[in-house]
């Protein structure tokens, strides 16, 4: 029995000829002739104006967070539920991260919670798009621009997805991408910083190469302590044939959503997955289940099924609230993160699953709870 994984990267002719084609001739004068051609690219797709391509999302977020002035004494808000990295550059940078509950339904910032958190320290407020759903973007923007905050767009899941009309990490101060080979598309390991502001993406480029300043003609001479959060130019010459085929890769996620869900919602009552309310369209990067609350003690007997079948699944994000790094902060209240945390788990969705495939893994879980 063949394993079924819960992601991998689709890469086909386009993805090798690029990325030989930067083996061969990218070098010297041409080192960054694919990396200057992702960004540019990467910011005709989102209808914006500048961006910054990067080796991690989370570098993207820690030069944004410089960008952006935060440090020592202020406090950014963030949802309770979510990966570490959307954090962790916070920590980076000597602010606070505030942790919030999140909305039943999207799983992403609550803003009657986030309003509530908002302090004469507050600088920033990160809405992590999750597994491809929507934060409240237009609730959160009032709230930013009514208090003089910067609204920061984390779309590592989210690439594809669209509010209203515009892609994901088109509408806030800056934005940041993930192209981990998890996600819908990849260059392996990498990340994009996206902003319509000039100082914002200036600064970055600053930070971004050691602290020296574009205009300065003394070689080696950093203006302040920077960082090397550089992709190269063979992972960008990868991201360019991905991006070429974005439209087909989403397409691809959204129907194996589509499948999942036509066979597991009528089948179990009360049972949530991911919502795509009006107006928008979900790029369902991660496919992902919500027990109702009558079986939710059966999620580690789901996953145990599934592992039994060689398929991998990943549980939902816990909260961060409950983990080591969170310890010394003030202890929050978050029952609605908790709760999915509880009940909630991904499913495999990469781009080359079969039909079998995909009945493998409902035979799974249904072998469970039909029982």
């Amino acid at each position: 029995m063949s394993k079924i994984h819960y992601a991998k990267p689709s890469i086909g002719n386009l993805e090798v000829q690029y990325t030989l084609d930067a083996v061969r001739n990218g070098w010297g004068e041409h080192c960054y002739d694919y990396i200057k051609r992702f960004e540019r690219d990467f910011a005709a797709y989102l209808g914006i104006r500048y961006t910054v391509a990067t080796s991690s999302c989370t570098g993207a977020l820690h030069l944004g967070l410089r960008a952006l002035n935060i440090g020592a004494g202020d406090e950014v808000i963030l949802g309770d539920i979510n990966w570490i990295a959307s954090a962790a550059p916070i920590f980076y940078v000597g602010a606070t991260p505030v942790l919030v509950d999140v909305l039943q339904d999207s799983w992403c910032l609550d803003p009657e919670a986030v309003a509530r958190a908002i302090t004469p320290k507050t600088k920033a407020i990160i809405a992590v798009h999750l597994y491809g759903n929507l934060a409240a973007l237009d609730d959160l923007k009032l709230l930013a621009d009514r208090h003089g905050l910067a609204l920061v767009e984390d779309a590592a899941e989210a690439l594809g997805s669209e509010y209203k009309g515009r892609k994901a990490g088109s509408m806030s101060t800056l934005s940041v991408f993930s192209f981990h080979g998890t996600k819908a598309m990849t260059t392996g390991e990498g990340g994009m910083l996206a902003t319509n502001d000039e100082r914002i993406c200036r600064r970055v480029e600053q930070l971004n190469n050691h602290g020296r300043a574009a205009n300065d003609l003394r070689q080696f001479w950093p203006s302040e302590l920077g960082h090397k959060y550089k992709i190269s130019n063979l992972q960008a010459a990868l991201g360019c044939a991905q991006l070429e085929r974005i439209h087909e890769l989403v397409s691809r996620k959204r129907d194996i959503f589509f499948r999942y869900r036509d066979a597991l919602l009528p089948t179990l009552p009360n049972a949530k997955m991911n919502p795509e309310p009006s107006g928008t369209l979900n790029s369902y990067w991660m496919p992902t289940l919500v027990l109702p609350e009558k079986q939710a003690t059966l999620r580690d007997a789901v996953l145990a099924s599934m592992q039994r079948s060689r398929i991998d699944a990943r549980v939902f994000f816990p909260a961060l609230s409950d983990t080591p790094v969170f310890k010394d902060l003030p202890c929050v209240t978050t029952p609605r993160s908790h709760d999915l945390a509880r009940r909630a788990f991904n499913l495999p969705s990469y781009h080359d699953m079969t039909a079998s495939d995909q009945q493998r893994v409902i035979d799974a879980i249904l072998q469970v709870l039909r029982s």
